[in-house]
């Protein structure tokens, strides 16, 4: 029997077709979907900036609410002045942990590495060595512990929440050591006086000059070098990131020495602000610090940070603090409302990711 035509120019029912040109694909009424990632930049900025332009709102309500609750407090040049030189301290801390948060990570011990630092830059044996001594201990001393926390969590394989932890604990002691619970006054007149109006620049404090400088410099290096990239990746995928050829320890190393480095600036702003050194001094930066990189957009579990997202939680957040001086509402309130909205920033960044936005 004959077979069929169709079989016939086949080979048969069981031959197996020859290579030849594909067929061109049939035309769909459907639209064309582009590829993942396609387009992942433009909508990543625009969330971002959406995020920006959200805090841009709290923060301009606050300044409202604030105007409204105590006007001729709230709106005057000096406490306005006031709120940016205490946002100085607290975010140039932030900008160190961002970094440390969008690599995965975590650090506790910031507080206490300020409060390490704060005090043995104001010594008297430091003191003899006038402005450069104080900044060259205070910057040292942060280094120095962050050397510590990236050796232990990038070589000793610690989990970052011990680790800082441990160092929360040893330089809080230390710090309690050397002041013996004493207050040490500050009596170099070079550092005093970039804390007092004639030293403003253009009606701006010094401290909020550095404070700008310091956000400039960690926005270049997370958003155009190769470093920032590397810090991405390392949150995002360590194991990929390893693969691709980065040393991950040595980048976490780098990270947790940034951030002791943050620290140590820090510090040195603080023994400006207060003129002083004490060993309570960075209560809760850890705090605060971690709550204004989260609300300002920097992923939790890693693998995104925004410097200008931490920059304007630190304002909010200090925002809030000074209305509530003003207003003279007790400190365990303000607790309980940074506490709240820590929880409330999560809880959105673990709906847009199970929404897939992220």
């Amino acid at each position: 029997m004959k077979p069929p035509a169709s079989e016939e120019r086949q080979g048969g029912p069981d031959a197996v077709a020859a290579p030849g040109p594909a067929a061109p694909p049939a035309l769909s009424a459907e639209p064309v979907k582009k590829p993942p990632g396609q387009g992942g930049r433009r909508s990543f900025g625009m969330r971002l900036d959406v995020r920006n332009l959200s805090l841009l709102g709290v923060l301009a309500a606050l300044i409202v609410v604030g105007g409204i609750t105590k006007p001729d407090q709230f709106l005057d040049t000096n406490n306005l002045q006031l709120v940016l030189t205490q946002a100085s301290v607290i975010g140039v801390v932030t900008v160190g942990m961002t970094f440390v948060i969008t690599s995965g990570g975590i650090d506790l011990s910031v507080g206490a590495i300020v409060a390490l630092a704060s005090v043995w830059a104001t010594t008297l044996a430091t003191q003899e060595f006038g402005f450069a001594g104080i900044l060259f201990t205070a910057v040292v001393v942060g280094l120095a512990c962050g050397l510590v926390n990236g050796v232990l969590i990038a070589y000793g394989g610690m989990v970052p929440f011990i680790a800082t932890l441990a160092m929360l604990a040893s330089a809080r002691g230390l710090a309690l050591m050397i002041t013996d619970g004493k207050t040490q006054i500050v009596t170099v007149t070079s550092v005093l006086d970039l804390g007092v109006p004639d030293s403003y620049v253009l009606g701006i404090p010094p401290l909020v000059l550095v404070f700008a400088a310091v956000t400039v410099v960690g926005w270049l290096i997370l958003n155009r070098t190769t470093f920032g990239r590397r810090t991405v990746a390392v949150g995002g995928n360590p194991e990929a990131a390893r693969l691709a050829g980065i040393d991950v320890r040595r980048q976490r190393l780098y990270l947790y020495l940034f951030s002791g480095l943050c620290c140590g600036i820090a510090a040195f702003l603080l023994v400006i602000l207060a003129g002083s050194g004490q060993n309570t001094n960075g209560n809760l930066y850890e705090l605060d610090a971690i709550a204004a990189a989260i609300i300002g957009g920097t992923l939790l579990s890693g693998g995104r940070g925004t410097i200008v997202g931490s920059v304007l939680g630190v304002l909010v957040f200090t925002t809030i603090t000074n209305i509530f001086a003003l207003n003279n509402l007790q400190s365990d309130v303000q607790q309980i409302a940074k506490g709240a909205i820590i929880v409330a920033a999560v809880l959105v960044q673990r709906r847009t990711a199970r929404n897939g936005e992220v």
